[in-house]
């Protein structure tokens, strides 16, 4: 079994160093980090992160909750999170709450207990009396989502301006019939999809029409069952923006059953580019969010919070990129 001195052999670095890197990677330049992480995967090092964790009064685990753990979304940003706290010597636990508000609090309560030492929220939809609570005495992070009021760190991307995109892409390309089905307006990052969608509207001083506007729950069956409602009525759109790329594959279904082509009677775009958006028949017009990226930031932010460092800023906002393809019918311009 390898030692934490075979580890350091292999590095060219001291066993001081890998402890460094082991219990505060942050202080440690990144190619050292670089060196003894490789080394560490090269020997199949364990560290035995129990008697550490004993010593400084540390569980070694910490708690990421999501409202449904089967969403594409948050299972890449999971998959950031993990990684990097694998580097930081933590075990991941999965919380799921399928939207219930209620059980996030039971969470919360975890930690509070001190049974993890750390909480990543990956959706908020919390009573403002437990924020005022929680705010400034536990080490909490939200990812995607983010609640301008309260003083936890926030890592997100700038939803209004992709909103805004999206729509303006639709505008730019002749249409002026456009709707949007997007998530429950109680979550953040609905609301700023759909205020970036209406900006770009009455900037072009297009009406905002409210039976073109659908809230669901991001899924591909919401997705499918908003836009058969949409489409039902006798005045509907040639362009359609989705709030995830599931809700996306879910409308361009419903299209489909009701004698649709996509895009030449009506354009698609979703959100997230998920990893099927790019095969999908059309190929979907997205927004691609660096979620495991997102991730890994908010694990890094988090690690700062246990160890009673100060993050830089509360907010952090990540750069995403605008994936044009077929479904928002481009290519046929």
């Amino acid at each position: 079994m390898a030692k934490m001195s075979d580890v350091a052999e292999l590095a060219g670095v001291s066993t001081a160093t890998v402890s460094r890197v082991l219990r505060s990677p942050e202080a440690v330049k990144e190619a050292t980090q670089k060196k003894v992480y490789d080394a560490i995967r090269q020997l199949d090092y364990q560290p035995n992160m129990l008697a550490r964790n004993l010593r400084i009064n540390k569980t070694g685990t910490l708690l990421v909750v999501a409202p449904d753990l089967n969403n594409l979304v948050f299972s890449e940003m999971i998959a950031g999170i993990d990684e990097e706290a694998g580097k930081c010597g933590y075990q991941v636990l999965l919380g799921n709450t399928h939207g219930d508000a209620k059980k996030i609090e039971g969470y919360i309560d975890q930690l509070k207990q001190k049974q993890v030492d750390g909480l990543i929220l990956l959706s908020v939809e919390l009573d403002e009396k437990v924020w005022q609570d929680i705010t400034d005495h536990y080490p909490i992070v939200i990812a995607s989502d983010y609640v301008e009021a309260i003083q936890v760190p926030t890592i997100s991307i700038d939803n209004v301006a992709c909103g805004k995109q999206i729509t303006n892409h639709f505008i730019q390309m002749g249409h002026s019939k456009i709707g949007f089905i997007g998530g429950r307006l109680q979550a953040s990052v609905s609301r700023d999809r759909l205020n970036g969608y209406k900006q770009a509207l009455v900037e072009a001083k297009i009406a905002i029409q409210d039976l073109w506007i659908e809230q669901g729950d991001y899924s591909i069956l919401s997705g499918y069952n908003l836009c058969l409602k949409m489409m039902n009525g006798p005045n509907t759109p040639t362009a359609i923006f989705c709030g995830s790329d599931e809700m996306a594959f879910g409308a361009i279904k419903a299209l489909r059953e009701k004698g649709y082509r996509v895009p030449e009677d009506v354009a698609v775009a979703g959100f997230d580019d998920i990893k099927f958006a790019a095969v999908m028949n059309p190929a979907l017009t997205t927004i691609a969010q660096p979620l495991q990226k997102m991730g890994q930031k908010a694990m890094e932010v988090l690690y700062q919070l246990i160890n009673g460092q100060v993050p830089v800023q509360k907010q952090y906002i990540i750069e995403c990129e605008f994936k044009i393809r077929e479904s928002c019918g481009y290519h046929l311009k």
